[in-house]
């Protein structure tokens, strides 16, 4: 029975419960609907809507090499087609990209919530072998990744009338995967950015011949155009459209605040970081002055959501430590430091309180749920989370305090490292809409080298002059 069934959900799922009045909406509209289908003009009504929901279906499908933007719309979307024409074209190129999203596990056959993560692993990646000091040993992996960073860039915008469309500019930014895939992202263009940046210093005879910068610029220009006007901060497919109190009519039990795109400390510290490595790089860009309003405008709204703990909520993996990494780096793209910002000295005293006995830390996936830190059941430290909190650390300038909370998360770091060079899987790292948990099976070797990396060139050689020149300083 449809009608008594379709507001159940069990008890475990629910997450979000419908108010009473978004129960009322949907059991009115759906008897009223019956009724106007009936009738002349509601056949006709209903033949303009299905006309418009296609033409929109078939846009997004070419736009996306028949991937589309994720796997719900993916399935939705090829049903339509073959409901369409069960014999058409279309139907049988989304039947060649399901493979995209199918993966067989060791208990079956599991769908993904995206077509992978190849970009963002990727820029991720290059930044954390650059940060080791160690590139110059690591060219063949450091041209592939240059190659792919320079492929996967989108460069040029969808066609036609993008409002019509109701699709954001496109041109110069990067994906979360694949060029096929295709849909810009603030932080991912963010982070694209920020590795064909680091790749750029260590010039071609390494990396292969650069981007030219025209192309960066581009990306520029489309990390500008996401900045919302309004807060200053960035969402992440397109600039935030509505207002919170739609959030009335979110239909999915299971997950929160997903009826408008927000701006996320996530989002816009790595537009800010992005931003900020261009300028300094191209000092005479065309798009400096846009660039210093917009970090203006952005450094504003990273304070304005800092809790008044010092951390920030990360809403897109767990939790709080890394919102704070991401927190603390935006205030020092933008010109804190610890002596003259107090907000970020909040920030680093939050995640000097969350360091654990054995130096590492650990917070648990029920943080996102919460909205409140949450230690790892049993006190046991997680490889990522100790990475994010002591790159935030260092980046904050904490060694020139106090470096033993730096040597006690290193350790703690390469205690867990395992014979090959590998660090364990441990609980879930990625999350969004608050409530569904993403499996980033790169998060655990990325991270942890990039911490170290900058722990042994920012920390240890700080550590080593100083012991060097220690005697002649005493004298």
């Amino acid at each position: 029975d449809w009608i008594k069934s379709r507001n159940w959900c069990a008890e475990e799922d629910l997450y979000y419960p419908h108010p009473w009045i978004q129960d009322l909406i949907w059991s009115g509209l759906s008897k009223v609907q019956q009724v106007i289908v009936k009738t002349s003009p509601g056949t006709w009504l209903r033949g303009i809507a299905c006309k418009l929901a296609m033409e929109h279906i078939h846009y997004e499908d070419e736009n996306t090499r028949y991937i589309d933007i994720g796997p719900v719309n993916k399935v939705l979307n090829m049903l339509c087609c073959w409901f369409e024409n069960p014999e058409g074209v279309a139907h049988f190129k989304h039947l060649s990209r399901l493979h995209d999203y199918l993966w067989v596990a060791e208990d079956g056959m599991k769908m993904q919530g995206y077509n992978g993560s190849q970009l963002w692993d990727c820029a991720f990646a290059v930044q954390a072998i650059v940060a080791t000091g160690l590139a110059a040993e690591y060219g063949d992996c450091l041209r592939a990744a240059h190659r792919y960073l320079d492929q996967t860039q989108v460069q040029a915008d969808c066609p036609g009338e993008l409002m019509k469309w109701h699709r954001h500019i496109s041109k110069g930014a990067w994906p979360f995967s694949t060029r096929d895939h295709g849909w810009p992202i603030s932080d991912c263009s963010s982070e694209g950015l920020k590795a064909v940046i680091e790749l750029g210093k260590l010039g071609p005879a390494l990396t292969g011949p650069p981007i030219p910068v025209s192309r960066l610029e581009d990306c520029v220009n489309v990390i500008l155009s996401y900045q919302n006007v309004g807060t200053g901060g960035w969402a992440t497919y397109e600039n935030t459209r509505s207002y919170p109190w739609v959030e009335i009519v979110n239909p999915a039990e299971t997950f929160g605040d997903i009826m408008i795109d927000y701006s996320y400390v996530e989002c816009s510290s790595a537009s800010l970081q992005a931003l900020a490595n261009f300028r300094v790089q191209y000092p005479h860009s065309q798009y400096n002055d846009r660039i210093e309003k917009s970090l203006t405008a952005g450094r504003k709204f990273l304070l304005s959501i800092q809790r008044s703990d010092g951390s920030w909520y990360g809403s897109w993996a767990i939790c709080f430590t890394y919102g704070t990494w991401f927190g603390i780096k935006g205030l020092v793209a933008t010109g804190s430091t610890y002596e003259t910002c107090s907000c970020l000295r909040k920030a680093v005293r939050f995640l000097l309180s969350k360091q654990m006995a054995c130096g590492g830390w650990g917070e648990s996936y029920l943080s996102s749920q919460k909205k409140k830190y949450i230690q790892l059941e049993g006190n046991e430290p997680h490889v990522v989370n100790t990475a994010w909190a002591l790159l935030g650390l260092i980046s904050s300038g904490q060694a020139t305090r106090d470096a033993s909370p730096l040597h006690r998360a290193a350790r703690s770091l390469m205690r867990m490292q395992q014979s090959d060079g590998d660090w364990p899987q441990q609980s879930i790292m990625g999350v969004f809409n608050k409530n569904c948990m993403i499996t980033y099976a790169n998060y655990r070797n990325i991270f942890p080298l990039w911490a170290l990396g900058d722990y042994a060139t920012s920390v240890l050689s700080m550590k080593h002059e100083d012991d060097k020149h220690g005697p002649e300083r005493n004298h």
